[in-house]
């Protein structure tokens, strides 16, 4: 079996409220095997000429690339951001076990 089509989809949240509403909407359907919320982290960029330091969550989501378009859509209807940082990040190799079981939750 080839893993190829796996994929990480890193996002970050306003809040662990935030992520944990979209990991399970992602999950309830079928867009995401799983998720992996970091409900603290300092964020540091630059908005409207100055920079900004503010806390926020990270949102990893383990899917499969053909899932990625529908679950963008997702994540931008649940989203409080403007524009916020969604990442499709591809996976090159991984534990095969593991990797199955997201090619099965996800079929």
């Amino acid at each position: 079996m080839s893993f190829e089509n796996n994929s990480l989809v890193y996002i970050t949240v306003k809040n662990e409220k935030e992520g944990m509403n979209i990991a399970k909407l992602a999950i309830e359907g079928k867009l995401a095997a799983c998720a992996n919320l970091y409900p603290k982290i300092q964020s540091i960029y630059e908005w409207n000429n100055q920079i900004q330091i503010d806390k926020e969550s990270v949102l990893i989501l383990k899917t499969k690339k053909k899932k990625y378009k529908e679950l963008e859509k997702l994540i931008i209807e649940n989203h409080s951001y403007d524009i916020p940082c969604i990442l499709l990040l591809p996976i090159d190799n991984g534990y095969k076990n593991f990797m199955n079981w997201i090619e099965e939750r996800l079929d």
